[in-house]
């Protein structure tokens, strides 16, 4: 999948999904935000409407030339982290992102129901909400209570409270340290 793609379902934590998306425009980086029903309109764990970009039905995805550019990002909250981990398909994608050497960022809750599912976890570093990183754990992966943990091409957050250290974790993976430190200043961090 080409490009950076934001995954929101009913239920999706607003700081982590809007947060993120912000911090990345800030950074210059395009975003493209993904409904995962047929539905362009999403509704937040907080009762937020809000319009995606685009809509399952109608999104494009391009495997050819998939690399660490390429970023699936999904939000956490609850339900919207467990309706992303039982979307198959969503999921079938996610699988081939991974293999191609695509980027996965994901926060709260999501790298526990979501990264989850992905193979080769054995020795990664990763953070997420408290109480959903036993079953990375369980592949191998080192938990860590940070805010934003980079690993290669897996990028996880902690909770809402650190959204926009997640994003500015992408940004950095993207575009490097001086244009993710020139939005952290920008935000006054």
């Amino acid at each position: 999948m080409k490009g950076v793609h934001i995954f929101l379902a009913d239920g999706f934590e607003d700081m982590e999904a809007l947060g993120t998306r912000d911090v990345l425009l800030r950074g210059g980086v395009p975003v493209i935000t993904v409904s995962v029903t047929d539905d362009y309109l999403v509704e937040s764990s907080h009762g937020l409407q809000v319009t995606a970009d685009t809509s399952w039905a109608d999104l494009e995805v391009m495997e050819p030339g998939t690399g660490p550019e390429d970023v699936m990002v999904f939000p956490g909250g609850m339900p919207g982290s467990k309706n992303l981990a039982q979307h198959a398909e969503l999921m079938e994608i996610l699988q081939d992102h991974w293999a191609r050497g695509g980027t996965v960022a994901a926060i709260c809750a999501a790298p526990g129901l979501v990264v989850s599912q992905l193979p080769g976890l054995q020795g990664r570093r990763f953070t997420c909400f408290d109480g959903f990183q036993e079953a990375l754990i369980g592949q191998g992966a080192e938990f860590t209570p940070e805010p934003a943990v980079t690993d290669g091409n897996l990028i996880t957050g902690r909770g809402a409270g650190h959204a926009v250290a997640f994003g500015l974790a992408i940004l950095e993976a993207l575009k490097g340290a001086g244009a993710a430190a020139k939005v952290r200043a920008g935000l006054m961090l």
